[in-house]
């Protein structure tokens, strides 16, 4: 399966929901009046795309419908999907211009985070990139066996220390180990205590002073890791964790299996903060790069006579 078609599977759920939603409404109306923007922008926030987001997607509507003279309800549909094209801007991918380039992964427990490490290690090593994965999530009981069990998988070596180390002493042998081994990517684990947030902060600022003297020079990402069917929490947490740490890109997680898919569209608008990698499915081959044209395309597409069958 191509990747527009795992995206345009994983997003099934939410089309039905919130795509489908926006279509009977609009269907509904003979006339273009405040009653169905006020039922739109309800649909909207009812489908985690967020209430400031669906004000400013009704806003600009609202602009288009003026500018082009629009009367005709059915010509709706054709608009939003323009103004959520604008809206979700242009893509940003992962900066790896460097050997060894570092990616720091933070999130908090049960967002996908370990698994999102072995996948991304895998896609890496099928672009012929060398990996290394560092274990710095030091205090959760099983982080490092877990991590071990996915780098096994996507067979790329790991460097780990005994369970409640100091997290940038990890970092800093496994920076060294890449430079030694002559790695493209070394990928960090890193613990998600959000509830402790003092810790979390002063944890992340010591790896990163590490990463700053050790790595010198390298491109770096830290890359935030949240699962899509947790709708606005999602949300709420991207904007706790950017508090700590200077986050350039997120992996969205079992976007698959959630109606909750909106909150992409919420994540660009309320935090300009680039999703850059979509979790579409359980296979380790199922973390794509994030297209925000095909992710647009997918909401808005028409469905075929599959996709029909598949929401009866």
């Amino acid at each position: 399966m191509g990747i527009f078609n795992k995206i345009k599977k994983g997003l099934l759920k939410t089309k039905n929901s919130m795509i489908k939603k926006l279509e009977k409404v609009v269907n509904s109306f003979t006339k273009i009046d405040e009653e169905l923007f006020e039922q739109l922008e309800e649909i909207m926030i009812m489908s985690d795309v967020g209430v400031e987001t669906s004000i400013k997607i009704c806003e600009v509507l609202r602009k288009k419908i003026k500018e082009y003279g629009v009367t005709d309800p059915a010509e709706i549909m054709g608009l939003l999907h323009e103004v959520v094209s604008e809206m979700m801007g242009d893509d940003i991918e992962l900066d790896l211009s460097t050997t060894p380039s570092v990616i720091l992964v933070i999130g908090v427990n049960g967002s996908g985070k370990t698994t999102t490490i072995g996948k991304m290690c895998r896609n890496f090593k099928e672009d012929g990139k060398k990996v290394l994965v560092a274990a710095a999530d030091t205090f959760r009981a099983a982080a490092i066996d877990q991590l071990e069990v996915w780098t096994e998988r996507a067979g790329v070596d790991i460097i780990k220390h005994a369970e409640g180390s100091d997290p940038a002493a990890v970092i800093f042998d496994a920076i060294a180990a890449a430079k030694a081994r002559k790695c493209d990517v070394l990928v960090c684990d890193t613990a998600g205590r959000l509830h402790n947030k003092k810790n979390l902060m002063d944890e992340l600022a010591k790896i990163n002073r590490i990463i700053e003297t050790q790595a010198e020079g390298c491109a770096k990402e830290i890359l935030l890791v949240l699962d899509a069917t947790t709708g606005q929490n999602a949300v709420n947490q991207a904007r706790l964790f950017r508090e700590v740490a200077n986050i350039t890109g997120i992996v969205l997680t079992k976007l698959d299996g959630t109606a909750k898919g909106g909150i992409v569209i919420s994540i660009k608008n309320e935090l300009d903060i680039p999703v850059k990698l979509i979790g579409v499915g359980e296979q380790i081959d199922d973390l794509q790069p994030f297209d925000s044209k095909s992710f647009v395309t997918a909401l808005f597409e028409k469905p075929d006579a599959s996709e029909e069958e598949d929401d009866e």
